[in-house]
């Protein structure tokens, strides 16, 4: 026992060398990593991921039939299995049909002014691409003889100073 406990140590001078030194970095490294692998291995046993969110039923749970009065057809008929449902369905489907083609005739009509307006754009539209030099001009004097008798009537329209009696 009193071997054991009189360790030789060794001296400072001896610690202090480079060789010594080296060694002294390359064991503190492994206990270093040994720690990291220490820290690694518990946390691999936790999960820091967020609560796994429920997923989304594909069906609804009603303790009332209250919802199924507003359905279409109260039975359903496929492949010709019931044939009288399938009428009865037929039926629905070409009302409805109509209906909503009417919506949309609706909504893309127009009315007789208007169309007469885009007509009436479209062909003069027309009428400038096909005429030739001589219809241009005219069409420009008329225009020129339009605003200089539009410009006299404003000269004819000014506004005259009422006379103040003193």
């Amino acid at each position: 026992m009193a071997g054991d406990e009189s360790k030789s140590t060794l001296s400072n001078n001896v610690l202090q060398m480079k060789f010594m030194k080296r060694s002294a970095l390359r064991i503190e490294k492994e206990k270093s990593a040994e720690e990291r692998k220490q820290i690694i291995d518990d946390e691999h046993w936790v999960l820091d991921l967020p609560p796994v969110n429920k997923k989304e039923d594909k069906y609804i749970l009603e303790p009332s039939y209250e919802r199924c009065l507003d359905m279409v057809y109260g039975r359903m008929s496929f492949q010709q299995c019931n044939p009288e449902v399938e009428k009865l369905m037929k039926i629905n489907n070409n009302r409805l049909g109509l209906e909503e083609a009417e919506r949309k005739e609706a909504e893309n009509s127009v009315d007789d002014e208007e169309m007469a307006r885009r007509y009436k754009s479209l062909s003069d539209h027309i009428a400038k691409k096909f005429a030739t030099k001589r219809e241009k001009r005219k069409k420009i004097v008329q225009e020129e003889e339009a605003s200089s008798i539009a410009a006299s009537e404003k000269e004819k329209r000014k506004f005259m100073k009422p006379d103040v009696d003193g």
